[in-house]
């Protein structure tokens, strides 16, 4: 099957396995505009796919997503059209992976951080390599964690465990992840792609309609937070892209990023 996507995220076919990979690492595959769009259609794509049967998800080079491009998001400080436009693009990954028929497998190589840790924890399986870690720091720069991490992580782990994390994005390591329930389970970093390899192998034999009708049933309990957390997620991170105190920290790290 031909799959219409731009460069930054490809689609590899393994027999039934399907191995999508971010691909800026150059830029740690943070997601601009052009891969934000691809990661929002790319979903209904792999599901028209017949011949496909598992998902993998990872990230080239050194990290998995280091979340949104710097740049890209400073542009929604002066334009509310393409501000907006993110924040629906945004819903609709979500939605659409909730609703993805298939099992698919994250194989966190490494930095896993905004939406990338959303992308990441809203798999069926979270592989974490010994190297990798996971982060929200939406609060750091003045945002609201609105595309996934406030909505979606108290369903996934006790909310105790979770609520500094949120509060001051820092990072949260490969076994802490599997302790509080935000990944399945730690894997050397040079096994990863094997790990994930032979699990999706496994899951392909499984009978199909059984595995789907199972993960459906699963998701429903992922899915009730699409009409009121994340609905209330988003809106008040829209209120807080326009706040002096985002404009100012963004700014900042902006720069900073900038001099490295």
């Amino acid at each position: 099957m031909h799959y219409d996507l731009p460069d930054a995220l490809t689609v590899a076919s393994e027999g039934p396995v399907r191995i999508v990979v971010i691909d800026r690492p150059d830029e740690l595959n943070a997601v601009n505009a052009e891969l934000h769009r691809a990661l929002a259609q790319v979903w209904r794509q792999l599901a028209a796919d017949r011949e496909a049967r598992v998902v993998i998800l990872t990230g080239s080079g050194r990290a998995f997503s280091a979340g949104g491009d710097l740049d890209w998001i400073t542009s929604f400080l002066d334009d509310t059209v393409a501000r907006d436009e993110s924040i629906r693009e945004g819903a609709q990954i979500i939605e659409e992976m909730l609703r993805f028929p298939l099992p698919v497998i994250a194989a966190v190589n490494g930095a896993a951080m905004g939406l990338g840790a959303s992308l990441a924890v809203l798999c069926d399986v979270v592989l974490m390599s010994d190297r990798a870690y996971l982060a929200d720091p939406h609060v750091a720069v003045g945002l609201v964690a609105g595309d996934g991490g406030a909505a979606f992580w108290p369903l996934l782990t006790p909310i105790l465990r979770t609520r500094e994390f949120l509060y001051t994005g820092d990072r949260i390591d490969a076994a802490t992840a599997v302790e509080v329930g935000l990944a399945s389970r730690v894997v050397a970093a040079d096994e990863l792609l094997d790990e994930a390899r032979k699990l999706a192998v496994r899951l392909a034999a499984l009978p199909p309609e059984a595995m789907r009708s199972t993960k459906r049933v699963v998701n429903m309990y992922l899915s009730q937070a699409l009409g009121g957390p994340m609905q209330a997620g988003f809106a008040a991170e829209v209120v807080t892209m326009q706040s002096p105190e985002h404009r100012d920290r963004l700014l900042a790290l902006r720069q900073r990023a900038r001099a490295r």
